[in-house]
């Protein structure tokens, strides 16, 4: 069994001397994993850094087997990253959520075109790590939603109206408004304005960790703890870089 297809790298684990096992996430073939020849020594270490774009082809005598790819390096955000821990810190968040939510060899397209979007916000764009974490939180709205664990964030749960939507219950995933919340709001989630339409540049600090929060919870419950693991630590870590921020 092969196949081509373009991915980004998501991790590279050493495997023996200089070998690797390489995981991406593909439009076509979603999160995958192969062994790479070579993949950490001198003339390749570099093309399987987190983040890079690749040109790859999977093969293997079994279509359950590991399977093996063969790489070219299209294109590397890091250059313009390097110096910008921020960034980094974001990047690493990112692509630890995509390998710890998603199963092996399922499209995705939704969620690698959100994982795409971020790659070039992270490299092009200005910005902050509280804008960065507003859209990681996105990114997490679509992978709960590819699921089958998609949140209502339209209208409220209560009224059923669109307008000044504020929480989300934990037991639905529902959006409540800010007049039917209001009573019961220590018992619900907050809903920041980005999640619902606003910008992300708008994002503050407290915004970003909101979203998270929000996104961690469900993820927490629906994912992660069915799977016996839990939030990535580089999602963690980026979580407490906003913290920072904020304070």
């Amino acid at each position: 069994m092969e196949w081509q297809d373009e991915g980004i790298v998501l991790s590279a684990s050493r495997l023996g001397e200089a070998d690797a096992v390489l995981e991406v996430m593909t439009p076509a073939h979603g999160r995958v994993r192969g062994f790479v020849k070579g993949g950490l020594g001198r003339r390749n270490k570099a093309n399987l850094q987190v983040g890079n774009r690749l040109s790859v082809t999977w093969y293997a005598r079994l279509e359950t087997n590991l399977g093996r790819f063969t790489i070219e390096l299209l294109h590397s955000p890091l250059g313009q990253m390097m110096g910008e821990g921020a960034r980094i810190s974001a990047l690493s968040a990112v692509t630890a959520v995509v390998s710890s939510t998603l199963p092996e060899r399922e499209a995705h397209a939704s969620v690698f075109e959100g994982l795409e979007a971020i790659l070039n916000l992270l490299e092009h764009e200005d910005g902050t790590a509280a804008m960065w974490g507003a859209a990681l939180a996105r990114l997490e709205v679509a992978v709960l939603a590819e699921l089958g664990y998609g949140l209502d964030l339209t209208k409220c749960a209560g009224t059923g109206l669109g307008e000044n939507l504020a929480f989300v219950s934990p037991k639905t995933g529902r959006a409540v408004s800010l007049e039917a919340g209001g009573p019961y709001k220590e018992k619900l989630l907050p809903l920041p304005a980005f999640m619902t339409g606003g910008k992300l540049v708008d994002a503050s600090a407290d915004d970003a960790l909101d979203g998270l929060r929000l996104t961690g919870y469900f993820l927490e419950r629906n994912v992660w703890a069915v799977h016996a693991s839990q939030q990535p630590p580089a999602r963690e870590r980026f979580i407490a870089s906003i913290r920072r921020q904020s304070a």
